[in-house]
């Protein structure tokens, strides 16, 4: 029996791309830069508070991009701003970074490169893989994105980096960019995220949408993005529900 592809209320197109937001939708950033601090400061003597470290730095990520979204900056990287931010957060938490090692400040800078996937992220993909192209569709240079793609394990049919798209969600370039690479219609495109935000964005630029719930992100007091706030295309309490809905 031939596949019908999930065809969309929003757009009215039949998708053929499913991307994925990377950072809270694919994998466990807080966990994984926690770990990772953890093991940073028992290598130095210390202790750290590391889920208060995770957050502090992921708190200066939507900040570090604005300068480049309002064109007060040229485009740079995600990496070269996490290492910007890192300083900013070493010192917060009472290391001097001045002190501490080249080697040892990229080791710890790219724990971004090395994140855990959520439990159902990797076998929710393949499931997508299937009938569908998959790939990130995140602020994420392309290094990063791949790193995170081997060490997690993310299926991925595909890899376009912020680099690429020379921008930052949610600018609408992030999202028609992503298409134009694969030659594909906005419409023909889905973004599954589980960020509010992030989604309306897409919708705007005139993508399909997904909201996949990750309610503990943020830790067990997360009070944002526990639920769809939009009338998205598809709503899923995993990966592996939105490969149900979408027929795959």
């Amino acid at each position: 029996m031939r596949f019908q592809p999930y065809r969309s209320p929003s757009t009215g197109r039949e998708v053929r791309a499913v991307f994925f937001d990377t950072f809270g939708t694919a994998v466990d950033w807080r966990t994984g830069v926690a770990r990772q601090a953890t093991a940073f400061a028992a290598e130095q003597g210390r202790e750290l508070d590391a889920e208060a470290f995770a957050d502090d730095w992921r708190a200066l990520y939507q900040p570090a991009m604005e300068a480049i979204r309002s064109g007060t900056r040229e485009f740079t990287t995600l990496d070269t701003l996490h290492r910007e931010n890192l300083d900013r957060v070493l010192r917060r938490h009472g290391f001097d970074p001045e002190r501490l090692g080249a080697e040892t400040l990229e080791k710890l800078n790219k724990s971004w490169h090395r994140l855990p996937p959520w439990p159902d992220s990797v076998a929710g993909l393949a499931a997508i893989r299937r009938r569908y192209i998959v790939g990130p569709l995140s602020n994420g240079n392309t290094s990063l994105l791949l790193d995170m793609a081997r060490s997690a394990g993310l299926p991925w049919d595909v890899i376009i980096g912020s680099d690429m798209t020379r921008t930052y969600k949610p600018l609408p370039g992030a999202y028609l960019r992503t298409a134009e690479f694969l030659d594909l219609s906005p419409g023909e495109v889905m973004l599954a995220a589980a960020h509010n935000s992030d989604l309306q964005a897409a919708r705007e630029a005139g993508l399909a949408t997904a909201f996949i719930a990750r309610p503990t992100e943020y830790g067990p007091g997360q009070a944002a993005d526990l639920a769809p706030e939009g009338n998205w295309d598809l709503s899923a309490s995993g990966i592996p529900e939105l490969a149900d809905l979408l027929g795959a």
